[in-house]
């Protein structure tokens, strides 16, 4: 069984700053690529940034010169920084692991809860 876990959400004004944490435990034998999502009201689910082992990093256009994302591979931890938040940037934001399990042969996708980000004024 794996968990993800994320925290550092909430509400912050336009101009500011967030940081986002999610670690991952379990029976995890390796991870591939640890990343963030994000879903705003009535839209889809979309690729904010993700990390690979090898840290090949890509981060959507809507952020970037923005947010950071980066990894403590020892933690399975995954941080996204985000500063400058507009009221767009405004979402249920998740956590996303592609990992294999001990024991098995195929890598997959886990997801966190999310965390809610409101950017408001």
């Amino acid at each position: 069984q794996v968990h993800l876990v994320e925290s550092g959400g909430g509400l912050v004004q336009p101009g500011g700053s967030l940081r986002l944490s999610c670690a991952a435990s379990g029976s995890i034998f390796i991870t591939r690529a640890m990343g963030w999502y994000r879903q705003a009201p009535g839209k889809e689910r979309e690729l904010v940034a993700r990390t690979t082992i090898s840290t090949t990093t890509t981060v959507a256009d809507s952020v970037k010169g923005r947010f950071t994302i980066s990894r403590d591979n020892a933690k399975n931890t995954v941080y996204l920084q985000m500063n400058s938040l507009k009221p767009e940037d405004t979402a249920v934001y998740y956590c996303n692991a592609n990992l294999r399990v001990t024991g098995s042969d195929y890598f997959r996708d886990y997801w966190g809860k999310g965390t809610l980000v409101t950017v408001s004024s």
